[in-house]
């Protein structure tokens, strides 16, 4: 598991089109799986901003990760902070920002923690 998350923090993150958005900056994994489910990305000038994208849909080939969501999508998530930590409530809004299901079960009332 680390193996993975090292190499998916080594991953160029791109668009459908294949036009790069940034790079992994966090790997938020959830609770309940372990699994690798957010991302952050470094975008922007010296990566100062990192919006969540999720990995649900994505495809990994080498160093790169296609998401199913453009650059200007990306970019316009909802600010969360990078804090080591996905509340409930920031993960709905991402899910909703993003027009995924809710996988989120309405009576957790922990988060995602980051990894690395």
């Amino acid at each position: 598991m680390h193996t993975e998350i090292r190499n998916l923090l080594e991953c160029h993150v791109v668009g459908p089109d294949g036009k790069p958005i940034g790079e992994v900056g966090q790997v938020y994994l959830n609770e309940r799986t372990e699994e690798p489910e957010w991302v952050t990305v470094r975008t922007g000038f010296l990566g100062m901003r990192q919006p969540f994208v999720p990995l649900a849909g994505s495809r990994r080939t080498g160093h790169e990760i296609q998401v199913p969501f453009d650059r200007e999508t990306v970019r316009g998530a909802p600010h969360i902070d990078v804090d080591g930590h996905l509340t409930a409530a920031e993960e709905m809004e991402l899910y909703r920002y993003y027009g995924m299901g809710l996988s989120v079960p309405e009576q957790r009332t922990g988060g995602h923690d980051a990894t690395l």
